[in-house]
């Protein structure tokens, strides 16, 4: 047995403190942007500008050698934690927290594998390729990945073993656009290069239900009804035929209402422009009043 903890060093612990030593670059500015975890199959660049310390510089000597990075970083956005939360994939059940990857943490610590580009001005910037994190993400550490320690593919991997046990089989729905969806869709993808359909489809089809961390929910009825599925700047309305397998979306439109785009600070809302014009070509696609919307509320 180790020798048990002192009250010095309990206390000690008490009071640590972390400094970051550079933030993300990613031009993800909305969490929908960053996936759940880094897809390498992505054309993505991302980088990491270290502060400007010379020691700092110095420390990323001989790094390049390395294909791949784990970086520390913060969940800077939360300021609360969960002892139980409902994980984005899977039915909606509460799991405990640290069975998941959740950013409600007691400590808001995050962990990335990352593949490590390059090594650039001087060992200031380190040049990454996809990743889940958001712009100007904390970062407190880099530790080199090395597969002799850091892999074991074979390790059982719990609830997320039957998660994806049931994600290897083929979608349950299939998603179809009505002719206003399609209409609305390419007029993003032409005017904007704006498509978060893929991601959509992808969700829909496994499973269509309401659920809050997929910001999947139900339209109240004097709103128009059916449900909507949340894309970071946008939304998608849809109905779900649950005896046919098949979702049918009804339209798109932004997440914001058009007051919103239009106040002062405004500039830094995803896609900004692009609402505002959406609205103007399709105002009854504004959404309505938040207190209107409640998701939908599991149980404690």
């Amino acid at each position: 047995m180790s020798d048990p903890v002192s009250p010095t060093s309990e206390a000690a612990a008490a009071s640590l403190a972390l400094r970051p030593i550079g933030y993300i670059r990613s031009g993800k500015t909305v969490k929908f942007q960053a996936r759940h975890q880094p897809d390498e199959r992505e054309a993505e660049e991302n980088f990491l500008e270290l502060l400007p310390e010379a020691e700092l510089a110095l420390a990323t000597t001989d790094l390049a050698g390395f294909e791949r990075v784990w970086l520390l970083w913060w969940f800077h956005r939360n300021t609360t934690w969960r002892p139980k939360v409902i994980p984005p994939r899977g039915p909606q059940k509460r799991r405990g927290v640290f069975a998941t990857r959740s950013p409600h943490r007691p400590n808001a610590l995050g962990l990335t594998p990352v593949r490590l580009l390059g090594v650039e001005r001087g060992g200031r910037l380190l040049r990454l390729g996809p990743c889940d994190l958001v712009e100007g993400t904390p970062v407190f550490d880099i530790k080199p990945y090395v597969p002799a320690y850091d892999s074991f593919p074979g390790s059982r991997a719990g609830w997320i073993d039957e998660v994806d046990a049931a994600e290897r089989n083929a979608p349950r729905f299939a998603v179809d656009l009505s002719a206003r969806a399609a209409e609305q869709a390419e007029w993003l993808r032409a005017g904007w290069g704006i498509d978060f359909l893929p991601r959509v489809r992808e969700l829909l089809g496994r499973d269509p239900a309401p659920h809050r961390t997929r910001r999947i929910r139900r339209v109240p009825e004097e709103h128009g009804g059916g449900l909507e599925i949340g894309c970071g700047a946008w939304r998608a309305l849809f109905v779900s035929d649950e005896a046919g397998a098949v979702v049918t979306i009804t339209g798109l439109g932004p997440s914001y209402p058009r007051w919103q785009l239009c106040r002062e600070g405004a500039e830094q809302v995803p896609d900004r422009e692009a609402q505002a014009a959406f609205l103007e070509r399709w105002p009854e696609a504004e959404l309505p009043l938040k207190t209107a919307y409640r998701g939908p509320r599991a149980k404690s």
